[in-house]
């Protein structure tokens, strides 16, 4: 494969994947190591060979993704098209090493990143915020939280991550018995979504509110945090590092000033 621009179509769980000729719909087989005197069977298309199948598709986004020796430009998009059958679903792209990395990877950047966050108020309306050892934020000040564990729920994530990273144990409001047994309260849950470059990975951030009735003595994770402090909602906001945390913030302002 070489630097032209390469097509991810995907619809409904299915994305189109072409032979080394350009010829598809292919269909990968989950579990093949065959690969070909090529080091791989099946590919992306590229734009040209998709308008010769007669799609036309609206765009969505460009990544650009390096392997080390080239960066690769994949444009993806949603066909107009009913249901496509007939394409490869797109869970078994991953697990056939017939299908060239570069569309696996296309497959692997597709795949959102849940984070789970917490707004932490103290009975004087203070917010707390840990200032950050190490991972994206090093050195800045966030709100507690980080990525969700497999089979988690975003509420349990966040109760998680509160205890590992500044030692206090939290309860957030489940009045829909969400996560478990339904316990009542206004849980705030504002809900993001933001790929922040051109690498294309998504993020899908939860943040939810704890009021809490006494300020606990906080405990923060060593080799994590250096420590947590309480600041007022408009200096949290300026302090806060993250997007998701910023935001999030300012719609929890925006919500006591309309009530």
């Amino acid at each position: 494969m070489d630097d032209e621009v390469y097509l991810h179509l995907e619809h409904d769980g299915k994305i189109l994947l072409v032979d080394e000729y350009g010829q598809g719909p292919q269909i990968p087989l989950p579990g093949r190591t065959e690969t070909g005197p090529n080091g791989w069977l099946l590919r992306l298309p590229l734009e040209v060979e998709a308008r010769n199948m007669g799609l036309e598709w609206d765009v969505k986004r460009t990544n650009r993704m390096d392997d080390g020796s080239t960066i690769h430009v994949v444009r993806y998009g949603t066909p107009r098209i009913e249901w496509p059958a007939n394409w490869a679903w797109k869970d078994h792209v991953i697990s056939d090493s017939a299908v060239h990395p570069l569309a696996r990877e296309s497959v692997y950047r597709t795949i959102h990143r849940l984070v789970a966050k917490v707004i932490i108020r103290d009975p004087e309306g203070h917010i707390l915020l840990g200032k950050v050892l190490r991972g994206h934020f090093t050195g800045f000040w966030t709100l507690p939280g980080g990525y969700l564990d497999y089979s988690e729920h975003p509420r349990n994530g966040a109760i998680r991550e509160a205890y590992e990273e500044m030692g206090i144990d939290i309860n957030i409001a489940d009045p829909m018995g969400e996560s478990g047994e339904a316990s009542p309260g206004d849980d705030f849950c504002h809900i993001q979504e933001r790929i922040f470059s051109s690498e294309g990975i998504q993020y899908v951030s939860f943040t939810y509110l704890v009021d809490l009735s006494h300020r606990p003595t906080l405990k923060p994770k060593p080799d994590e945090i250096e420590e947590g402090a309480w600041f007022i909602l408009d200096e949290a906001i300026q302090r806060a590092a993250s997007q998701f945390d910023q935001d999030a913030l300012e719609a929890l302002k925006n919500l006591e000033e309309i009530t």
